[in-house]
């Protein structure tokens, strides 16, 4: 079992825009963040800790300027906070082991999906093609993911 950790060599690698989205809880602009078209097959995980998140096969367009996801592939890594801040109840979403802010999940997802849509910033992740999965000890999770077209 891989142990999934937040580092300083880790947290020294992140550019600056990555610090501060999941350092800082910041947020990225809607609509800039490099994976929001990505329709590869893979997972997404922690760009601090590696930990997996989601699943390509859990995306979805959602039109609100993120990723976003319909559920996370390993509930276990994903922790739900309140979060009050900006005049709002919202409920944040951090990683579990890298304690990374990744965004927040809200309850107007797909009804036939379960109803959720994790809003997550492009910062925050790291992409694994399905290809690379099991060199980068991800091979677990290839049955969540589609295969290669």
């Amino acid at each position: 079992m891989t142990e999934y950790r937040k580092t300083a060599e880790a947290v020294a690698a992140l550019t600056p825009e990555q610090y501060r989205v999941t350092q800082e809880s910041g947020t990225e602009r809607p609509g800039t963040g490099p994976l929001l078209a990505n329709k590869e097959p893979g997972i997404y995980v922690d760009i601090v800790s590696g930990e997996p998140l989601f699943a390509s096969s859990d995306k979805y367009e959602s039109g609100c300027g993120w990723p976003s996801f319909t559920k996370a592939i390993e509930p276990a890594n994903v922790s739900e906070l309140r979060d009050d801040t900006h005049g709002m109840v919202r409920t944040e979403v951090r990683s579990a082991h890298g304690d990374s802010h990744l965004g927040h999940v809200f309850p107007d997802g797909p009804q036939d999906r379960g109803g959720l849509r994790y809003c997550i910033n492009s910062a925050s992740l790291r992409f694994v093609h399905r290809d690379d999965m099991a060199a980068q000890g991800y091979g677990a999770y290839l049955d969540q993911v589609e295969e290669v077209a």
